[in-house]
């Protein structure tokens, strides 16, 4: 598995000094981009190939989010190319191993002069070393959205900040918005993203939250013609 150290900022933490759920995203997407970029896959040869990961889904089983100060490791190791997908899981523990968080995440290879996913060439995949997949508890990649009670909320127009490398609205960018409606005196326990199309500047999005039981929200991140850019699930402890 590949690894990197880190120490949790204040610039990460929320109002209680917890790391947010949005910026542990963001430490799983730094790990595997390290990796690519210490295997010479990284952003130069996704530009000079005109290539690009997309994901199309997030799975976070959180056991405990760190506090501001605490040193951890994050760690990255795909387990399965096929086709046009990548899987690959994630984890983050403290220095003394305790388990933090584990994620499981499929990625699609984008060909970016056609914007169509495209088969993952060999040159690709044997730079990567798989692995058998971490344990967790896997669910299915499709998350149903009710079909009435939802609750519309507050537009959003996607902005430059909100933009990556690719000239889409970063993935973890949904989960901060969507965290924006969530309970802030609840504890998350999983958290499940279907990413369905990409958002880009100046794209209008207009959030609808919906209640599925005690335990689980889910906010429908909806375009102007009603259909989702990314679909995002929180269960509470």
């Amino acid at each position: 598995m590949y690894t990197f150290d880190g120490r949790i900022r204040y610039s990460e933490v929320d109002r209680k000094r917890f790391l947010t759920v949005e910026k542990l995203i963001d430490y799983f997407q730094d790990c595997s981009s390290f990796q690519s970029e210490d295997l010479g896959v990284g952003l130069d040869y996704m530009e000079r190939g005109k290539i690009a990961w997309v994901i199309n889904y997030w799975q976070i089983r959180l056991f405990r989010r760190p506090r501001m100060g605490e040193g951890v490791r994050t760690g990255t190791q795909p387990y399965e190319f096929k086709g046009i997908l990548g899987m690959r899981n994630f984890m983050m523990e403290t220095q003394d191993g305790e388990r933090l968080a584990v994620a499981n995440s499929v990625w699609s290879l984008l060909d970016m002069t056609k914007m169509y996913p495209m088969r993952i060439p060999a040159e690709l995949t044997e730079k990567y070393q798989t692995a058998p997949k971490l344990e967790m508890d896997y669910k299915p990649r499709k998350i149903a959205v009710p079909g009435e009670g939802g609750c519309p909320m507050e537009e959003i127009v996607v902005r430059n900040h909100h933009l990556d490398t690719n000239q889409h609205m970063n993935n973890a960018q949904y989960v901060h918005f969507a965290f924006m409606y969530m309970p802030a005196d609840r504890e998350a326990e999983e958290l499940r993203v279907e990413y369905k199309k990409q958002a880009v500047l100046g794209d209008r999005i207009f959030p609808v939250l919906y209640r599925k039981d005690e335990k689980t929200l889910l906010v429908s991140m909806n375009g102007s013609d009603g259909k989702p850019y990314a679909v995002v699930e929180t269960t509470f402890r």
